[in-house]
């Protein structure tokens, strides 16, 4: 397990506090002055989902958390539960929970593997605590309304809906049918395959 320094504590990492792996979600060196600088930062808890905030001071550090990678299948959603399997043993299925999936339930399609950060604890037990998908993905357009002469007012985008049933804006020209690229992480449209 490898030490971060108080300033190397920055947006994207995964530290232990409190004994959780936390994802820094912002961070901001403040140096002042009178005082030592420190590392103020936000964490998202990736077990219980909790955004806290949290201050480093230059003699301290925090210990990145263990974290692995492995590529996970997704099966099917049902009732707030999204069913996944590992890749080479479909009959190796679990379940994750809504709040460690977070946004990316918007964009997770049948049968399509997702990258899983997996943490091993001080009793060597792994646990999946985030889910992350590729940054463009592509999808069918399941509804898109025709497009509308002279309405100009939505400043050229209209509401569509991709196979999996997420909506998002697109341009005019997109129709039913067509593929387009998505950036999941903004959830926003990219360009059309």
């Amino acid at each position: 397990m490898s030490k971060l320094e108080y300033s190397e504590i920055r947006e994207k990492k995964i530290i232990i506090y409190d004994g959780e792996p936390c994802e820094v979600i912002e961070s901001h060196v403040a140096r002042t002055q009178q005082r030592k600088p420190q590392n103020q930062v936000k964490l998202k808890t990736l077990i219980s989902g909790k955004t806290i905030n949290a201050t480093f001071h230059v003699s301290e550090s925090a210990d990145e958390a263990d974290i692995n990678k492995k590529d996970v299948t997704f099966l099917y959603a049902n009732r707030g539960e999204y069913w996944f399997c590992d890749p080479s043993e479909k009959s190796n299925r679990f379940k994750l929970d809504i709040a460690l999936i977070g946004d990316a339930s918007k964009f997770l399609k049948q049968n399509s593997n997702v990258t899983a950060l997996v943490w091993t604890n001080d009793e060597d037990e792994e646990k999946i605590i985030k889910v992350t998908l590729p940054i463009k993905m592509n999808f069918k357009v399941k509804e898109a309304p025709p497009a509308v002469r002279g309405d100009t007012s939505k400043s050229g985008m209209k509401i569509i809906t991709l196979e999996n049933g997420a909506t998002l804006n697109a341009p005019m020209f997109i129709a039913e049918g067509d593929t387009v690229s998505i950036n999941t992480e903004t959830g926003e449209y990219a360009e059309r395959v």
